[in-house]
């Protein structure tokens, strides 16, 4: 008897003759005819222009098994592979590589560099995704339905452009000056959500202020003394009775002699340094909200570039921080400074450079969110949430949400505001939608409103997640086609990282909500990060970040697979990536191919087959395993049900199962007859077939390999099984398997062969039903009922 499956083991080499083969022949393009069921997955467009890491891998092998799983259960899937080339993390790429500032070149120069960046890149992702043997529905970019995308194509920023359009005239965007988040190293405005709070050293400096009525001095506690020249207020607890005498009165700022009004306000805590507080315009978040509800005019003392302006007098043009030491040494000079004090502080800094971020007040354009925050907050409260915890993190952000986003963007490899300027009356013109406009450098294709000709095109651009929120709206082909879109939307599912759960997700709810007052998913799928072995999340910095062509070469990609399924729930915590884990999960992947092999060996012969009761007892056991995966797979959970997969595949089947009828399989000694025989040929390809098709979505390569060998048809385009009820046979597969154990156990501890005779053996009566395999199995000569009792 010769195996169908004729090498010994699986092999990464056979991985990657797999893996070509799908990236050439696209079996899973996407069928925009099709009668199925339509299910979408709005991927994450990972950044070209740097490799994927051991996280994306991971999260994208999920996703993989969410298409799979879905196209086995009769959908049409639209997965489709997104490429981000767009914004900020492009610029600064190119900044970086040949040691440039984007405003000291001129435009085209730069862009250039950008498009070299991305040239230079490679597609060292792409062969990560290939290597995985992710089933995207294209690896070639294009318009249609399902092909790959890039977000800087004309056709993707035009899509971008036609939303702005679309809000602009909606009235939802609007153009005003306003004091916002400022990045001196992007030297661009930039939105709450790009801001991260990280902590930092610094010192309290106790310096005086005087009282103008009365003359006193009154010590104020700040970590920003460079910004006294922007001070616009002096607060007090209203319960703080220390200072109840200074309501109404006047302080005289230190250095610059401005007066500013002292008054009661809750904001002031009295547990805070010394209880009195100077309220510059813009030192915080907080100064901001506090200025604008008192309504006190705003002086800036930061200009764009990170250097002090002209308000800040003696300390125009130092930077920030040197502006701060520089006045700390005249406080002391002028007898001003009563102490310093060490303390830490929690600095909001720039997402994408880690530049700490500065407040100016520039003319941008907004989207209006604050007045649909109940809107979202409901979209939030009706999708469904994957796990169901996170969904509580969008709802916090929402709720947080005290102003509208800003959305233009001072930078240039981005896609650029569709508007143009009239010269002779200042209004806006934007073009007709269609195509990609490039404003900076093009005409404007309308006459404004007045009858002019005249008009400026706009410079600046969009903030990259407004080009990104745009996702499912592109993959449903939104303003492509109509009649697409119109029965394929909302999107099925959105998988993303829980750290853009406030970019990401929340734009793109926002975007959608206020173009078709729709919710952009049915479904939200949250993952964790995957951390390193000891828990720590993973950085260059640090050294310890894993390259998933590392793990790919050594371990393959259907031990990273399987080693995915059974570490963790991800959608609840992080995973640790552990190489000797990742070498442990390949063991599955060598038993599955070892029992396939043995199991190619035997064909059915066509007779009739007598089904024993050890068969019926197998064939319930699968079943429940194809139950259990069937129900946790449309939850989106592989964790456990694969577990259970694995302990079947290991013990229940291969271990017990085949073990006790490997006898009747061979039948050498005609001790069973030929229906009986070929009942247990039957029964285990029944099993192994069912474990193929349940294991198909989650490593792909092998189980699509042994199928095709074996049963001459591609695993991939099988319906998932439905269970088959077959009756319990009075004991389980616990029970069963703790017979056998206690079995082999006795001949081990007294030295005795697996295949030395038992005269005489005493078992539990509930397993007569399956006495000849038992006995034929252990080679026992005489059974009995009762309790366990072996005789040699």
């Amino acid at each position: 008897m010769k195996p169908k499956l004729t090498k010994k083991r699986w092999t990464t080499e056979a991985e990657k003759e797999i893996s070509a083969e799908w990236e050439k022949k696209e079996p899973y393009s996407f069928d925009p005819e099709s009668e199925k069921p339509l299910y979408s997955i709005d991927t994450p467009p990972p950044y070209l222009n740097t490799p994927i890491h051991v996280g994306h891998a991971t999260t994208y092998s999920l996703m993989d098994m969410f298409a799979r799983y879905k196209r086995m259960s009769g959908f049409n899937v639209l997965f489709p592979l997104g490429l981000d080339k767009n914004g900020l993390p492009i610029e600064m790429a190119a900044e970086k590589k040949f040691g440039i500032k984007f405003n000291k070149m001129p435009r085209e120069d730069f862009l250039e560099k950008c498009k070299q960046v991305l040239d230079e890149a490679g597609t060292e992702s792409l062969k990560s995704f290939v290597s995985l043997g992710i089933s995207f529905n294209s690896w070639k970019p294009g318009t249609g339905i399902g092909d790959a995308y890039e977000t800087d194509s004309p056709d993707y920023r035009a899509l971008t452009q036609e939303t702005f359009i679309d809000l602009w005239e909606k009235g939802l965007i609007y153009e005003q000056e306003k004091i916002n988040n400022y990045c001196p190293g992007c030297r661009t405005t930039i939105a709450d959500a790009e801001i991260e709070h990280v902590e930092s050293s610094t010192q309290f400096a106790d310096v005086k202020f005087r009282v103008k009525e009365t003359g006193e001095d009154v010590v104020i506690a700040t970590t920003r003394p460079e910004l006294i020249a922007s001070d616009r207020a002096v607060i007090f607890n209203p319960e703080d009775k220390r200072y109840k005498h200074l309501e109404g009165k006047t302080a005289v700022t230190p250095l610059y002699n401005r007066e500013v009004p002292i008054f009661a306000h809750p904001m002031a805590s009295m547990e805070t340094g010394t209880g009195l507080v100077m309220m510059s315009t813009a030192g915080d978040t907080a100064d901001i909200r506090f200025c604008r509800e008192m309504g006190l005019s705003a002086v800036i003392s930061i200009s764009e570039d990170g250097t002090m302006n002209e308000n800040a007098g003696f300390l125009k043009g130092l930077p920030v921080a040197v502006a701060r030491k520089r006045i700390i040494e005249e406080l002391e000079k002028a007898g001003l400074l009563v102490k310093l004090t060490p303390a830490t502080n929690k600095t909001p800094v720039c997402d994408r450079s880690g530049d700490p971020v500065e407040f100016i007040s520039m003319k941008e354009f907004y989207l209006k969110q604050v007045d649909v925050k109940e809107d979202l907050i409901k979209l939030a409260r009706k999708a469904k949430f994957y796990d169901d915890s996170s969904r509580q993190m969008l709802i916090d952000w929402i709720e947080g949400i005290s102003m509208d986003w800003p959305i233009s963007r001072r930078r240039y490899y981005a896609t650029e505001i569709p508007l143009w300027k009239c010269k002779k009356c200042d209004k806006y013109s934007a073009p007709p939608k269609g195509r990609y406009y490039q404003p900076w450098r093009e005409p404007c294709p309308v006459k404004c409103s007045c009858g002019s000709d005249e008009l400026d095109g706009e410079t600046r651009v969009l903030d990259t997640w407004f080009d990104s929120g745009n996702s499912p709206l592109y993959i449903h082909k939104y303003n492509r086609n109509r009649e697409f879109f119109k029965k394929s939307f909302p999107c099925s599912l959105r998988p993303q990282g829980k750290d853009i759960i406030r970019t990401w997700l929340y734009y793109t709810m926002l975007k959608v909500h206020l173009l078709t007052g729709m919710n952009a998913f049915d479904s939200i799928w949250i993952n964790y990060y995957v951390v390193d072995e000891h828990g720590k999340k993973m950085s260059k910095r640090k050294g310890n970040v894993v390259d998933p062509q590392e793990v790919l070469a050594k371990y393959g990609a259907e031990p990273f697979r399987f080693w995915i399924a059974v570490e963790g729930n991800i959608t609840t915590s992080d995973f640790r990536c552990s190489f000797e884990r990742i070498e442990a999960a390949g063991k599955s992947i060598v038993k599955l191919w070892n029992v396939a092999r043995f199991v190619s060996m035997f064909e059915n012969s066509g007779e009739k087959a007598e089904l024993q009761p050890l068969d019926l007892w197998i064939r319930h056991e699968v079943n429940g395993i194809v139950r259990a995966c069937a129900e946790s797979y449309a939850g989106y959970d592989f964790h456990s049900p694969v577990l259970k997969i694995r302990h079947f595949m290991r013990e229940t089947f291969a271990s017990h199962y085949l073990e006790l009828v490997k006898n009747r399989t061979y039948n050498s000694e005609g001790k069973f007859t030929k229906g009986q025989q070929q009942a247990a040929i039957e029964t285990l390809h029944y099993c192994l077939e069912r474990l193929l098709l349940v294991l198909a979505p989650v490593v792909p390569m092998v189980t699509y390999s042994i199928y095709q060998k074996m049963y001459g048809k591609d695993v991939h385009q099988e319906k998932f099984p439905e269970v088959e009820e077959y009756e319990p046979q009075g004991f389980s597969g616990e029970e069963l398997e703790e017979l056998n154990r206690a079995i082999w156990k006795q001949r081990t501890e007294k030295g005795l062969s697996l295949k030395t005779e038992i005269k005489e053996a005493v078992v539990p009566e509930k397993f007569k039903p399956i006495e000849p395999d038992l006995m034929t199995a252990h080679s026992i000569s005489k059974m009995s009922y009762g309790k366990l009792e072996l005789t040699f």
